[in-house]
């Protein structure tokens, strides 16, 4: 299992548009780097960000993005989104070799 940050507002305004920063520890490897004992390292990326946002009537995909081997290890991602209803935001990282990560944060509005 990764590590995982998201920072964004606990409570928010109805209307109001939040920032919603991500951070995964994942090394990222491109699989065209030699490791020290000279053989091919293994591609190892996130291969997807997903947001879905939950208020209980709706559970729509608010942001997603493709990630390629230029994307940095530790992947940090920064994305806005207005705030609906009281919900769960879930956000989902897949990649290779079978990568799965999901993680969910409240978000209550006023």
């Amino acid at each position: 299992m990764a590590r995982t940050l998201i920072t964004m507002p606990k409570t928010a305004t109805l209307g109001e548009v939040i920032e919603i920063r991500t951070l995964i520890a994942h090394p990222m490897e491109t699989g065209y780097r030699h490791g020290d004992d000279g053989a091919m390292q293994p591609r190892n990326l996130i291969r997807r960000l997903s947001c879905r946002y939950a208020d209980g009537r709706d559970d729509v995909e608010i942001f997603s993005a493709e990630l390629y081997p230029a994307i940095a290890a530790n992947p940090y991602i920064s994305f806005f989104t207005v705030a609906t209803a009281s919900g769960t935001l879930r956000f989902s990282w897949q990649g290779d070799n079978g990568f799965a990560q999901t993680e969910s944060v409240e978000l209550t509005v006023t």
